[in-house]
């Protein structure tokens, strides 16, 4: 799938589609986002699936179009399903750990009415989590745990039985039984991750090293586009070591402000207009469990271009 193109110019610009408008192909946009994002890790990716619905939609009007939400939400599964499939042997030979796309909190909320979604389901981890079940598996999953879509409208999505549909879903829920859960408050997350960068850029280790976990994890995903540990780092001194050598060689005028990424707190470094990169936390009982280090340019970019001021606030950090 390869469409990078400006969308909502293309289509706020394109032909009324018999059955639905642009404008009501845009306030579907972010409930189809959610989707797309939760299926491919890749905000770039998703963006290009629903393009790509919205051409097929032109190109090729159903007759009789009852429901335009449930019609693109097919359409763009169906389309997140080959991709998975075709990025599957580019993700296993990607240049160090591969991770998530980062995006904003508010882009991922869109569900159905009534359906509260927990922080867990949009985290990086979880993501991380999602990229070993089949594309099948995950399709169900998210649709069923995320949009409590009712078996019947997966299994015609999928072009399966409700019972294989079911066992899908069954497969999916006992890989990611046993994934670690880590809850802390949004103020929690929040207080920590402030102690956590000012620790690092001011080059305190016994400090940096009391908030992480004995059994802390350090992952940095640079692609082949930039500097960045290419196996994780493992261990509260190792963590501590790598994070404060990072930011004194590549970050030390780096200005440093905090946003809300995949429904915990990220800490974004920026160059002086360009978003370097950003950190994100596991954080349970005070202590840091994961440190996700995202530097690839191509995976900041959807955030870069999202974030406006009033989503950041700013922090000047000394040392």
């Amino acid at each position: 799938m390869a469409i990078h193109v400006a969308a909502k110019a293309d289509i706020a610009s394109s032909t009324p589609v018999p059955g639905i408008d642009p404008e009501t192909f845009e306030a579907l946009r972010p409930y189809l986002f959610a989707i797309a994002y939760r299926m491919l890790g890749s905000a770039s990716d998703a963006e290009d699936a629903i393009q790509e619905a919205y051409v097929r939609l032109a190109s090729r009007p159903p007759k009789d179009l009852r429901s335009p939400k449930a019609y693109l939400s097919a359409v763009v599964t169906r389309l997140c399903l080959d991709q998975l499939a075709a990025t599957r042997v580019d993700r296993q030979a990607y240049r160090g750990p591969w991770l998530p796309e980062p995006v904003p909190t508010e882009d991922l909320v869109p569900g159905p009415e009534g359906a509260m979604e927990r922080r867990e389901e949009i985290s990086l981890a979880c993501l991380v989590l999602l990229e070993h079940l089949t594309p099948e598996e995950r399709a169900t999953y998210v649709l069923r745990e995320a949009f409590d879509y009712p078996f019947r409208e997966i299994a015609q999505m999928l072009d399966k039985s409700v019972p294989a549909t079911r066992q899908l879903a069954h497969r999916a829920r006992a890989r990611l039984a046993g994934r670690p859960r880590f809850v802390a408050s949004p103020q929690d997350q929040r207080r920590l991750a402030e102690r956590f960068l000012a620790a690092t850029r001011r080059g305190d280790m016994p400090a940096l090293t009391t908030l992480l976990a004995d059994d802390v994890t350090g992952w940095a995903d640079g692609g082949a586009k930039a500097r960045a540990a290419r196996r994780p780092i493992r261990g509260h001194d190792a963590v501590a070591r790598w994070l404060v050598g990072v930011h004194r060689i590549l970050y030390a005028n780096a200005r440093a402000t905090f946003a809300e990424v995949n429904g915990g707190v990220g800490a974004l470094l920026w160059v002086d207009a360009e978003l370097v990169t950003v950190t994100v936390l596991d954080v349970d009982a005070e202590r840091v469990q994961t440190v996700r280090s995202m530097s690839n340019p191509d995976k900041l970019a959807y955030l870069h271009r999202r974030l406006s001021p009033s989503h950041l606030v700013a922090h000047r950090l000394s040392g």
